[in-house]
């Protein structure tokens, strides 16, 4: 059965942040996920999801200065030690919080970098990480689209994280599916779900073009998220979209997923 996250870095933006959880449960929403947590104090998250009875779906681990760019630096050779620090940060959010997967981000690759610096420091840092956490905690790693959303990210296909899967060797390292990004480089969603499966470790979704809510373009959602459910993916399914207008608004899609 497919159970929906609300993505609050995305959904319910009149609000303030913390106002967003209240607002998620009253749509029907279990879970919330969000891009950061960490502008607001950890006790009153925590309050927040324990006042609307939500589960804390995901969020990033520290992804560096958001507002100036950066999209993570884990892969950064020069930047091993503040990634280290941070992996110290996400912990108290999630323990605060319940949550139990976080995103890992690997940042953007300058043009002259060494890549295979980069790629070692990397699986250094997931494995690092994965170890810290621990087995009660998944991390996930995001292929994101380089064509539209974040160009020159350090992977932007399934394949490339894979290969990182792999080198890591971590049982709780798994891959972070994001239909939006998968539609825009890769294509043919229910074969790479189906290939996929036993790496997922994490679902989102949003429609392309435009990354608005299901149904405003050209991916058939009800059959996906039905083969989702088939394939026996039950974690929760994060809404990482744009409401086209207010976000209430948009949620008709989703009625049949919230009752």
């Amino acid at each position: 059965m497919t159970r929906l996250a609300a993505n609050l870095t995305m959904m319910f933006t009149e609000l303030s942040f913390l106002d967003r959880f209240d607002a998620a449960a009253g749509a029907g929403f279990k879970a919330v996920e969000c891009v950061a947590p960490y502008g607001e104090p950890i006790e009153l998250v925590a309050e927040r999801l324990g006042r609307n009875d939500l589960s804390f779906a995901l969020f990033n681990m520290p992804p560096g200065d958001w507002a100036a760019g950066e999209r993570g630096f884990a892969a950064d050779p020069a930047r091993t030690a503040e990634f280290r620090a941070s992996v110290d940060l996400a912990m108290d959010y999630a323990r605060a919080t319940g949550c139990r997967k976080l995103h890992l981000m690997a940042g953007k690759f300058p043009a002259g970098a060494d890549r295979n610096a980069w790629t070692n420091a990397l699986i250094d840092n997931v494995r690092y990480a994965a170890d810290v956490v621990g087995e009660d905690i998944t991390i996930v790693l995001e292929p994101i689209n380089t064509r539209v959303d974040i160009p020159g990210y350090f992977y932007d296909s399934t394949d490339a994280v894979v290969e990182l899967l792999e080198r890591a060797d971590r049982g709780n390292v798994k891959l972070l599916y994001d239909v939006y990004h998968v539609q825009i480089m890769e294509g043919d969603l229910a074969r790479t779900m189906e290939r996929l499966m036993p790496r997922i470790g994490h679902v989102q979704i949003a429609d392309n073009p435009g990354r608005n809510e299901p149904g405003t373009g050209e991916i058939n959602f009800p059959w996906l998220l039905s083969r989702l459910d088939q394939l026996g993916y039950d974690g929760w399914v994060g809404c990482e979209y744009k409401p086209a207008a207010a976000t209430a608004d948009g949620l008709g899609w989703a009625a049949p997923y919230l009752r």
